[in-house]
């Protein structure tokens, strides 16, 4: 089975209240993630994807060095025809200060949402993604 990965950022402010960024699809909502490259690390790869689908310039945001999430699921990938393939989604959360504004390009819009967990988004992905940033939240301050 094939193996892919893909990597991105999930952007937190404070201001004008705690909330997070998600991409809109037509039908459902998404990350600022996307395809690992040859000779890429896991955190280039994300912060390259963040500001190619977002606009935010990589030096306005601060990694949390102590969250990592990692989720591995089997999707049919349409790249690959329908094969299906053995994907790893690895999600760095970020803070940025201030937002001039989001650049959408792959997307067909974004939201920042409120951060009032529990958050029922999506079942797969976005939801276990939440919950672990919850988690870590509990344990360490914002």
């Amino acid at each position: 089975m094939r193996q892919v990965k893909s990597c991105g950022v999930l952007l937190f402010r404070r201001i004008p209240e705690l909330s997070f960024l998600l991409m809109k699809h037509s039908h459902r909502f998404d990350l600022p993630k996307g395809h690992i490259e040859s000779g890429e690390s896991e955190i280039q790869c994300a912060l390259r994807e963040m500001w190619e689908e977002t606009g935010v310039a990589i030096d306005q945001v601060t990694l949390d060095p102590e969250f990592r999430f990692e989720e591995m699921y089997y999707p049919i990938e349409p790249r690959f025809g329908s094969e299906r393939v053995e994907k790893t989604l690895v999600i760095f959360l970020g803070w940025i200060d201030r937002v001039d504004q989001i650049q959408v390009t792959e997307h067909g819009g974004h939201e920042w949402r409120a951060w009032k967990p529990p958050h029922n988004i999506q079942k797969y992905t976005i939801n276990p993604l939440l919950t672990a940033i919850e988690q870590h939240f509990a344990k360490s301050p914002k």
